[in-house]
């Protein structure tokens, strides 16, 4: 049985954000930007229904999904592509793969304690990311 990720999470740490936002095409102004931001996360995990926000001083992203099933994500806020995504369970990690323009895209979560491990891929990029469990 997968584990619950409900929770807030405080952002800790990340490596790599600048090359991955660089796959993504983003402009070197907004990845500077993006680079400065000290994101949280609010996971509400209702059995196969997960919302996943991610929250920042300059906007917040939301994803709203099923568990398992396909969907049209519309990631205009992160890069201005829609892409065809599903999120599903590999033993405790939540996978999510991102079908779209940039191939190798999507990203994983795991616990490790009351830690909540983030790591993000695009074409041959990885951006890990940690966050802090507080409630």
């Amino acid at each position: 049985m997968p584990p619950n990720l409900s929770g807030y999470y405080r952002f800790v740490s990340q490596e790599n954000m600048d090359n991955y936002l660089r796959a993504l095409d983003i402009n070197v102004v907004l990845r500077k930007l993006v680079c400065l931001l000290k994101p949280d996360k609010e996971i509400i995990h209702t059995g196969d229904h997960m919302v996943i926000r991610t929250i920042t001083s300059l906007r917040d992203y939301v994803m709203d999904f099923d568990v398992g099933v396909q969907f049209e994500e519309d990631l205009g806020p992160v890069d201005g592509r829609k892409c065809q995504t599903t999120v599903s369970w590999e033993g405790d990690q939540l996978v999510c793969e991102q079908l779209g323009e940039k191939r190798n895209r999507g990203w994983r979560h795991w616990l490790e304690g009351d830690k909540l491990h983030l790591r993000m891929t695009a074409e041959d990029e990885i951006c890990v990311q940690v966050f802090q469990k507080v409630k």
